[in-house]
């Protein structure tokens, strides 16, 4: 890639990571500023100027992220990969949503008045925001043209989906109600969701087949991608294992890559039942809207139980200042160890970034930790 040196020691790295067999420090997210490289004319000019340029125009998105890639340093394991997203969930748009984009969020608008008068969830390769999507992609990707990755787009599965066609209140009580009918549901698309991914994915996929999913700054070898249930902050464990446990576990076996995003504390009561699905490779766990980073003691007990199933960690820093940083980091390597834990940092400077590898480097590399699986 154009605007990354070390890739091919980065791709090892990774493979190894989701094996949990990653030699030397954890792998790391270090993207640092190059101030010297600052056009603040160029910058103003690339501002997104209305929702369709942000969201819409091929050549525009392309090139305000060619800006961030010149004005910055991929170091470690960071990677240079844009993010062509309708939004978190787009799939409930492929299937009849329609879309409101905003200056820093996506509204999916439910549009499900009655699932029994509802047809079949199928794949439509005519559905309006799935057009726009996939020719985006094409268009971008022909302007890429290898110089960085393209992520696959967060399109989310299971009852997330459900409830943004339906709306959250509604899902919950048809859960209640009608039982068979949303396992119904949750069947079609767990039956489609790979329709979607494949067509994105077979865009994107590199030379070796590798790819790279959205936003959370991951690469695998193989098909790669985040899982969640989001809505499951509204399930009892009974009701998150009997709708939803089987269909991650079927998704995550036609994976290679496969991370599960964990969200808020009222998901962590689903924790064994994810964890008991051996396909997921690793955790990302985050503790909600502004809540602190996975860096923190409190969060030990999720990381325990995580690295116990055997399942490599994702953890993101970003609260208090870097040496602070540094000194929680530290607890996290020592306990979990170096062979399956992947850091993410905040952009920061060259300055930092170099203390923050060089500390790394002779502190982090090659660490059993104390709790093992």
């Amino acid at each position: 890639m154009m605007y990354k040196r070390n890739w091919d020691e980065t791709k090892i790295k990774w493979e190894n990571y989701w094996n949990r067999k990653n030699i030397g420090r954890p792998l790391m997210c270090v993207i640092a500023g190059k101030e010297h490289a600052i056009d603040l004319n160029k910058k103003q000019a690339l501002k997104s100027k209305d929702m369709d340029d942000k969201y819409l125009n091929a050549e525009r998105i392309v090139s305000r992220y060619r800006y961030f890639c010149e004005t910055h340093e991929f170091l470690a394991e960071s990677f240079p990969n844009l993010s062509i997203d309708f939004g978190p969930g787009s799939l409930a748009a492929y299937l009849g949503c329609d879309i409101t984009f905003g200056p820093s969020t996506v509204w999916f608008e439910p549009f499900v008045e009655d699932w029994s008068k509802h047809g079949k969830l199928e794949f439509d390769p005519d559905n309006k925001w799935f057009k726009k999507h996939i020719e985006l992609f094409k268009s971008v990707n022909e302007l890429v043209a290898g110089d960085f990755y393209i992520g696959i787009p967060d399109i989310i599965e299971n009852i997330d989906i459900l409830s943004s066609m339906r709306g959250a209140q509604n899902t919950v009580f048809d859960m209640m109600d009608e039982p068979e009918e949303i396992k119904k549901r949750i069947g079609e698309i767990d039956d489609i969701y790979f329709e979607y991914y494949d067509r994105f994915y077979n865009i994107v996929k590199d030379e070796n087949d590798g790819s790279c999913y959205t936003v959370f700054q991951i690469w695998g070898p193989g098909r790669t991608a985040k899982l969640q249930c989001d809505f499951s902050a509204m399930m009892s464990p009974n009701q998150f294992r009997e709708f939803i446990q089987d269909s991650l576990r079927q998704q995550a076996r036609q994976l290679d890559s496969v991370l599960y995003h964990l969200d808020g504390p009222d998901a962590i009561k689903h924790l064994d039942a994810i964890l008991e699905i051996e396909e997921i490779d690793a955790l990302q766990w985050t503790s909600g809207d502004h809540g602190p980073d996975g860096t923190f003691e409190q969060w030990y007990t999720i990381y325990d139980k995580a690295v116990r199933a055997g399942k490599g960690l994702w953890v993101k820093v970003y609260s208090g200042e870097f040496d602070e940083w540094i000194e929680r980091v530290d607890k996290i390597v020592k306990r979990y160890g170096s062979n399956a834990l992947f850091l993410h940092f905040p952009i920061m400077s060259m300055d930092k970034a170099q203390k923050l590898l060089d500390y790394a480097e002779k502190n982090w590399c090659d660490v059993e930790g104390t709790v093992k699986s």
